[in-house]
């Protein structure tokens, strides 16, 4: 899942590619070399680009994921390879389903290439499948994009995991919009990956074994190095 930006939208990330660039090379970006006038918008959708960096002190992502989630009335669709929410998130998303919301999320399931984001992920599904929530789990490829669609009329794209890691310690962003066409798009788009998926039931979650259990203890030990 890519996306391709062009006018005045753009600027933010290049503002992000530039704080960057200058704490890692010392070298500041500036000029109508990397800075070109923007112009007249590229089209007719508004965008909105939230940097998150731990610099700041809070998380403008995780904000807007909860909000969105907050905000929603019909649909949750939630596309993320580590998948590891705390616990106000777990609420917001069935206090979402307990209001008649269709909460889906999907995962990248046996072939996860982060063993410790993968336990994570699957010790915290009991309450959120208990709650009628579907987690689906991709299994054709490694799923890795970072997506989520609310009610089919607003998404966001971006870099973030739904992690602490992600909304607390990385330098993420993503870009945001609200227009029914480009958001139902991504909206059939997640309903026909989800052929390459598998859902998981909560009485299949229940019956996973000593070793995977034993596993997802060790890795909540070392949930903070994800």
């Amino acid at each position: 899942m890519q996306i391709r930006l062009e006018g005045p939208g753009v600027t933010p990330l290049q503002t992000g590619f530039a704080q960057n660039w200058l704490q890692t090379t010392g070298e500041l970006i500036s000029g109508p070399l990397y800075y070109p006038p923007p112009g007249r918008p590229a089209g007719g959708i508004a965008v909105q680009t939230i940097m998150s960096s731990p610099e700041i002190g809070a998380s403008t992502v995780r904000t807007m994921y909860y909000l969105s989630i907050i905000c929603a009335r019909k649909s949750i669709f939630i596309a993320n390879p580590y998948f590891v929410p705390d616990e106000a998130a777990i609420d917001a998303l069935i206090e979402a389903k307990n209001r008649g919301v269709d909460v889906r999320v999907m995962v990248s399931g046996k072939r996860n290439d982060n063993w410790l984001a993968r336990r994570n992920s699957v010790r915290l599904f009991g309450r959120t499948l208990k709650a009628g929530i579907e987690i689906l789990e991709y299994n054709k490829t490694m799923l890795h994009h970072k997506t989520m669609v609310v009610d089919a009329v607003w998404a966001t794209v971006g870099t973030t995991n739904f992690d602490n890691r992600s909304f607390a310690h990385n330098e993420e962003n993503n870009v945001c919009f609200y227009d029914a066409a480009l958001a139902c798009s991504m909206h059939e788009t997640f309903l026909k990956d989800m052929e390459g998926c598998e859902k998981l039931t909560y009485a299949r979650w229940r019956r996973r074994g000593v070793i995977a259990r034993g596993g997802e203890v060790l890795a909540a030990l070392l949930q903070e190095q994800i």
